[in-house]
């Protein structure tokens, strides 16, 4: 074993036995509480934490990140449906022909990032201008954003100072010795007249989009998720408690102060309290419902089940948007094996040259995909997918209770494609992947092309809405902004009340170009400085 290794056991065994202790003697009180160790939530924790005159206590309600299926990048599969995985269903679909489509979300220290595909992509300039715009606050803006990124990458490509960073706690590094299939789509991506880039998070996002080989987060051949990245280290901190196992139920107030939380664990309800401030990193989906059951919401959803209003925003649960994907699928001429964690390369591109930004986004997959309807046109024993869906969704959907009691579900009805104008972004996204899955480049590769073939009019609308399927993007249903249908401010304090702020995808006014993770570090920080000038800490 190498002194590395055996530096990193020796750790190991110290942040246990220290975390150990600390569960064992939880206080009455911390300054600070934050609910959810995903991937805004490590950061807010390990950002307040550096103060060593803080008590933080991070409630995850899931359990520890020690398992083969999240350390190692290509078994993350096994982790959809499993324990890990909070197994949201959202409600029948009538755009989707009545579809019931899951909606996996991380449950465990990291959260989706310890159960994601590992993609790292910071989202487009034209996103976080919207943000500043949005919120009124420049600081939001793609420039000061780009600086953060800066500062927490640890960049292990070739060096672009512009706009990578190399001494931050985020390993990032692009996807090692890529697949022979990843290889050939940048190639078709290129002999179509769609730019390639070095890597997909500087230039490539400042314009039209283009195609690169995947960034991830994956060091010495293991998952680094953002908890790993940012919380882990200071498990052996005497002023940070993770408390694993521990549902958080509702915010409670005294008068409009938050003052605590409400939590199940092991079946024993626990009231904790807060003398800072509570920060909810829940999640899209339980971020607006611990808010409703703590008193936070539309007036009449909540009167509906007899929760007293603390304060009336419409907003929360509403707006809820997530990238939908249609798989397309190859077949190969002999079996290639998955590298990495199976996905590769990534693609933007536009629909129209006149929009700003983006509209499509493809992250290849390097094996069949099918939707449970499309798996019944059959499917090639050896092949890959187009993993192709919409970035700038126009549908919007939205989160209701089922009851008064916390320990209720929730009704997710995401609406996916009910916006006229996501079916006809469906079919040239779908137009476009038969383009490049059948380009020369692919050639020596590919068999043929498996799903969807020469569909036109109502039979590619019927094979859109047979294979949609979810991106695992779920976002902006507490969001940021200054209008009716907002809930938090720039500095993500919730509005009406105070004591209570949100860190996690639920604030982002539209979901960004791409996968989530990155903007989500972006947010945790973001609030992690928030509440130091509040505090002046």
């Amino acid at each position: 074993m190498t002194s590395q290794h055996t530096e990193a056991a020796d750790f190991a065994v110290t942040a246990a036995d220290n975390q150990q202790r600390l569960r064992s003697k939880l206080q009455r009180r911390y300054d600070f509480i934050v609910c959810g160790a995903g991937s805004s939530g490590s950061v807010v924790a390990r950002r307040l934490a550096e103060n060593p005159a803080l008590q933080v206590l991070l409630v995850e309600a899931g359990g520890d990140d020690d398992a083969e299926s999240v350390r190692n990048p290509s078994m993350w599969p096994l982790n959809l449906g499993s324990e890990r995985d909070w197994g949201f269903q959202a409600t029948p679909n009538p755009h989707l022909d009545g579809r019931t489509l899951p909606m996996s979300m991380g449950k465990g220290l990291g959260g989706g990032s310890s159960i994601n595909v590992m993609v790292w992509a910071r989202g487009h300039r034209s996103d976080w201008d919207f943000f500043a715009k949005e919120s009124g606050d420049d600081s939001w803006g793609y420039d000061a954003v780009l600086d953060t990124y800066r500062r927490i990458e640890n960049w292990q490509g070739k060096p672009d100072p512009q706009y990578r960073g190399t001494s931050g706690p985020v390993w990032v590094q692009p996807a090692q010795d890529p697949s022979p299939i990843a290889l050939a789509m940048l190639d078709a991506a290129t002999e179509i007249g769609i730019p390639r880039y070095d890597h997909p998070n500087g230039a490539m996002m400042e314009g039209a989009g283009g195609a690169a080989i995947t960034d991830m987060l994956v060091k010495d051949g293991r998952r680094n998720s953002l908890f790993r990245a940012y919380t882990y280290p200071f498990m052996d901190r005497p002023n940070l408690t993770v408390l694993t196992g521990t549902t958080v139920r509702r915010v409670l107030f005294v008068g409009r102060r938050a003052v605590g939380v409400e939590a199940l664990r092991d079946g024993n309800l626990l009231t904790i309290g807060a003398t800072s401030e509570v920060i909810l990193s829940l999640g899209a989906m339980h971020t607006p419902k611990v808010l409703m059951h703590s008193g936070i919401g539309d007036r009449s959803e909540l009167e509906r089940f007899g929760i007293p209003v603390i304060e009336h925003l419409p907003g929360v649960g509403g707006n809820l948007q997530d990238h939908v994907a249609f798989c397309c699928i190859w077949g190969t001429r002999e079996p290639i094996a998955p590298r990495n964690t199976g996905n590769e390369a990534k693609l933007y591109w536009k629909t129209r040259p006149e929009l700003e930004s983006p509209d499509l986004l493809f992250c290849q997959v390097e094996f069949p995909v099918p939707s449970e309807r499309t798996a019944a046109r059959g499917v090639p024993g050896h092949g890959w997918t187009m993993f192709a869906g919409l970035a700038r969704p126009a549908s919007r959907g939205r989160l209701r209770l089922t009851g008064s009691d916390p320990s209720s579900g929730i009704e997710i009805d995401a609406n996916m494609m009910s916006a006229p104008e996501d079916m006809d972004a469906a079919i040239a996204c779908v137009e476009l992947c038969r383009e490049l899955g059948n380009a020369q480049a692919f050639g020596p590769l590919v068999s043929g092309e498996v799903l969807p073939g020469p569909l036109k009019g109502e039979s590619m609308k019927q094979f859109i809405r047979d294979s949609a399927v979810t991106y695992w993007h779920q976002s902006c249903t507490a969001k940021m902004g200054r209008d009716a249908m907002s809930v938090v401010d720039g500095t993500l304090e919730v509005y009406g009340v105070k004591g209570l702020r949100i860190a996690d995808a639920s604030i982002m006014p539209r979901v960004t170009t791409g996968n989530t993770q990155a903007p989500c570090a972006i947010i945790g920080e973001r609030a992690a400085k928030a509440i130091r000038q509040t505090h002046h800490l």
